[in-house]
């Protein structure tokens, strides 16, 4: 088991991210509002981290909180992996909305809860 986050596992193309959040399902589970899509294309899960500039003005701050988001689904990926069914991977995007700087714990436990939402969530295409 790899506890790493290769630079092919995280959401990037621009086309990719209008897609899933134009067309993807969402939920919202404080602190984050999350958007997730199928994704024939890819082999893996690839994944988007946001933190809004409109409720953390300064850069570490936001950085603060996307280093502890990345950490935590780096090291719990594998909750999300273990329920693929017929290798599905999914684009996933992370919007942190909270107003305050969580814990690195309370992130992590909210990341599980979000990995164990998405595995009961069906995705049929």
């Amino acid at each position: 088991m790899s506890f790493t986050l290769k630079k092919r596992e995280i959401l990037r193309s621009k086309k990719e991210i209008k897609e899933l959040f134009e067309n993807g399902s969402s939920f919202f589970l404080y602190p984050f509002k999350v958007y997730a899509q199928p994704n024939p294309n890819a082999d893996t899960n690839r994944i988007l981290f946001s933190v809004s500039k409109r409720n953390f003005k300064r850069a570490v701050d936001r950085n603060l909180i996307r280093r502890r988001m990345r950490e935590a689904y780096r090291l719990n990926k594998n909750v999300l992996r273990s329920s693929e069914k017929d290798s599905l991977s999914l684009s996933i995007a992370l919007v942190y909305i909270s107003k305050f700087k969580l814990s690195y714990t309370d992130i992590e436990n909210k990341l599980k809860q979000v990995f164990h939402r998405l595995n009961k969530t069906e995705y049929c295409n």
